[in-house]
């Protein structure tokens, strides 16, 4: 996400792209798929399935580590899995926060920082398409095929000028009277020089308000306007092939990303889905505090991702700060 056109912002426009890569991978022998549908074609090229949500914990080998008891109703090898995020996140900068849900289990995972007030940078373009999508179901609003066209710029690169295009065509009170029923309950809206009244990039929010957002689509949308939304996060423009991104083609990711400089410094977000029928959903927030850039902040959220659903870490994304 760059500075808006309505007012300046502190942002980095041509970052570079992020070098080198991390090509460790996680000692989890025997922690492959349990349970689930027929692997994917991608099963052949040496990457694993999604993970099912198998209940029963299988067998350990001598050489598996203990499996944790927590957190419930994953299966053994998300639950090594999550340890090892929780292992990473550790020595990463700033603060994450992390909610993962099994959508078909229902078993969720937050980590310490899940309730943390944290910029959505760009993320907050995914609330406004749902509350333009629905209200024009509704018939409060009537899209016309140009604010068709903006909408799927705002999601496809995440541009600035098509949000404030749509934001201020309809008025903060449209979205921000909205926001809550769709799942940012915690939402706060924070002053925006030369802007009166709230502001789409001047909100924070907790990974909490965003795992409750994409649920939201994936549970509560009627099926054409969730087949849409799939479908544009499932083909987002390279700017965005970062953080829900790292969970790998065979997953089938979708995801709306953020990343924006703030007070805080750098933010990076990304919420989305993963996994056979949008199993998964993730959602993740990451205020660098001062002790990082936009590289730091993408490799960590891409490396919890491939964390949890390829069970190793990747090469870092090559994304930079574009419009």
């Amino acid at each position: 996400m760059t500075g808006p056109r309505t007012a300046a912002r502190n942002l980095v426009r041509n970052g570079g792209c992020v070098a080198g890569a991390v090509l460790a991978l996680l000692a989890l022998a025997g922690c492959g798929l349990a349970g689930g549908p027929p692997a994917s074609p991608a099963t052949t090229t040496g990457h694993p399935a999604p993970l099912a949500a198998a209940s029963a914990t299988p067998a350990l080998s001598p050489s598996m580590p203990p499996c944790p008891s927590r957190p419930a109703g994953f299966s053994c090898p998300m639950r090594l899995r999550i340890a090892e995020v929780e292992h990473y996140l550790r020595d990463r900068p700033g603060v994450t926060g992390v909610v993962l849900r099994d959508r078909a289990t229902g078993a969720v995972w937050r980590n310490s920082y899940a309730g943390t007030q944290i910029y959505m940078a760009s993320t907050s373009k995914l609330a406004m398409a749902i509350t333009l999508l629905l209200q024009n179901e509704a018939g409060v609003i009537h899209l016309s095929p140009a604010d068709w066209a903006v909408m799927y710029q705002m999601l496809h690169v995440s541009s600035d000028n098509a949000a404030d295009d749509l934001w201020f065509k309809y008025g903060s009170e449209f979205y921000t009277s909205f926001f809550g029923k769709i799942g940012l309950a915690s939402a706060q809206y924070l002053p925006q020089a030369g802007v009166s009244g709230p502001y789409w990039g001047e909100m924070t929010c907790t990974a909490e308000d965003e795992s409750r957002v994409i649920n939201y689509l994936l549970d509560k949308l009627p099926a054409p306007l969730k087949n849409y939304l799939v479908h544009q996060l499932r083909h987002v423009a390279q700017v965005q092939h970062f953080g829900v991104w790292g969970a790998g083609r065979a997953s089938q990711p979708g995801n709306k990303d953020g990343w924006s400089v703030e007070k805080p410094g750098w933010i990076i977000d990304s919420v989305g889905f993963a996994g056979p029928g949008e199993e998964y959903t993730l959602a993740m927030m990451n205020s660098l505090n001062g002790e990082g850039g936009y590289a730091d902040g993408t490799q960590t959220l891409t490396q919890v991702a491939a964390l949890l659903f390829r069970g190793h870490h990747v090469p870092a994304p090559h994304v930079s700060a574009t419009p």
